[in-house]
């Protein structure tokens, strides 16, 4: 039954993210269909399996308030982080007390509340974390707070922010009120990142790649690695895959035909080649951590329609998928609509189908992959049904991707 206890729930996930701007956690939503009831015991065992130690938390909404009830009953500190609505708190006297009961047995829990609430402290101590969400005065206040640290400002009552250190901050939607809860107040992670905010500080300029992953493909490339080491780390900068595939197709290289993989651009290249090209592009390379978010979801979406279309052997399906995923929204990276960025690169077909018409073999893989990263959980439902796509392949491939993640520290422990 641990088999096919993931084919009896619907799954969404999103991103938290640490002071490094790397992946802290996974929130999974889960949601069931009340006709089928879920056997809480080989949920839990199916998430250990998934799941390894090297991975990002893995932290459980649950949307149903009887999964919930059962997986408080049977979890314990082995198992995927918990959370618990204060509303459902409240107002269940037999969740409350399976509450305290699951605390006891070592699991871990994680409160969450409306925007301005905190938890009482009389069971304050039975969470682990805190989820919380910030309303439009403290919010303003943070930011004010933050604009005194920053200036440095004597003379005067310094503003007491209202983040507090180690907790998960939620809808935080202001790139200097992130900074603030992660670099100045110690929060533990936010839920989600400021894209929006922190694009609209790059709309004068366009985005350059990241510095890391040049440097990484050049040391890399110095100490003659395999290729496929090569494209990895190539393949998950969007905007330097983007710009490569660019590069191998322009006139001033004069190849006889068309490159449409990245794959195939470094086997036509070099690897000389490539490193001058690496290097011209160095100096104008971006340094600004808060991108990173922005990549990595790319990056994320990219793996996922990996593995929802499992190609087997055909390595140059997979590299296709792969890189369809990857460009679906490189829009957003460079600032002006797809139609225009995509027509600049050679793409199959198959590609630019399920890109700019939503149409052909990818599109179904595409819309599923979008529709997992939303709590709505049901909408992937429907677009499994709409396209007969099994559910728990799906809920499969989505675990795959999401447990493949290496979880790094914030960098206030790396010392």
């Amino acid at each position: 039954m641990a088999q096919t206890v993931l084919g009896n729930i619907f799954l969404g996930y999103q991103l938290l993210w640490n002071q490094l701007r790397q992946p802290a956690a996974v929130r999974l939503f889960v949601d069931a269909d009340v006709a089928v009831p879920v056997d809480a015991q080989h949920l839990l065992a199916a998430l250990r399996e998934q799941w390894p130690e090297q991975a990002p938390v893995l932290l459980l909404e649950i949307h149903s308030v009887s999964l919930l009830n059962d997986i408080l009953e049977h979890g314990t500190a082995s198992d995927p982080w918990v959370q618990v609505p204060e509303a459902w708190l409240v107002s269940d006297a037999a969740l409350a007390q399976r509450v305290h009961q699951a605390h006891h047995r070592g699991l871990k829990l994680v409160w969450c509340g409306a925007p301005g609430q905190r938890p009482e402290p009389a069971i304050s101590e039975i969470f682990h974390k805190s989820i919380i969400n910030l309303t439009a005065e403290e919010a303003l206040l943070g930011l004010r707070a933050s604009l005194q640290k920053h200036d440095d400002q004597e003379g005067g009552a310094l503003l007491k922010s209202p983040v507090v250190a180690g907790q998960i901050y939620e809808a935080i939607g202001n790139r200097a009120l992130a900074e603030h809860c992660l670099d100045q107040q110690g929060a533990w992670a936010l839920t989600g990142w400021p894209v929006e905010d922190v694009l609209h500080g790059y709309r004068q300029q366009l985005i350059q790649p990241g510095q890391t992953a040049i440097v990484r493909l050049v040391e890399a490339i110095d100490a003659d690695v395999a290729l496929d080491t090569i494209e990895l780390i190539l393949s998950e900068e969007p905007v330097l895959a983007y710009l490569f595939l660019r590069y191998v197709n322009s006139a001033g290289l004069g190849l006889r035909n068309e490159v449409e993989s990245i794959r195939r651009g470094l086997m036509v290249l070099g690897y000389s080649v490539l490193k001058a090209w690496l290097l011209e592009q160095l100096p104008h390379a971006a340094s600004d951590l808060n991108l990173q978010p922005v990549r990595t979801t790319l990056v994320t979406r990219a793996h996922l329609m990996e593995h929802l279309l499992d190609a087997g052997d055909e390595d140059d399906l997979r590299r296709e998928v792969y890189l369809c995923g990857l460009l679906s929204q490189i829009d957003v990276l460079l600032g002006e609509p797809l139609a225009t960025s995509l027509e600049r690169l050679p793409l199959p077909e198959r590609i630019q189908a399920a890109l700019l018409q939503n149409d052909g073999p990818y599109a179904p893989y595409l819309a599923i992959a979008a529709a997992l990263e939303s709590p709505n959980t049901r909408a992937t439902h429907t677009l499994c049904h709409e396209h007969q796509i099994d559910m728990e392949e799906v809920n499969r491939a989505l675990l795959r991707t999401l447990s493949a993640m290496l979880a790094r520290p914030a960098r206030g422990l790396l010392a």
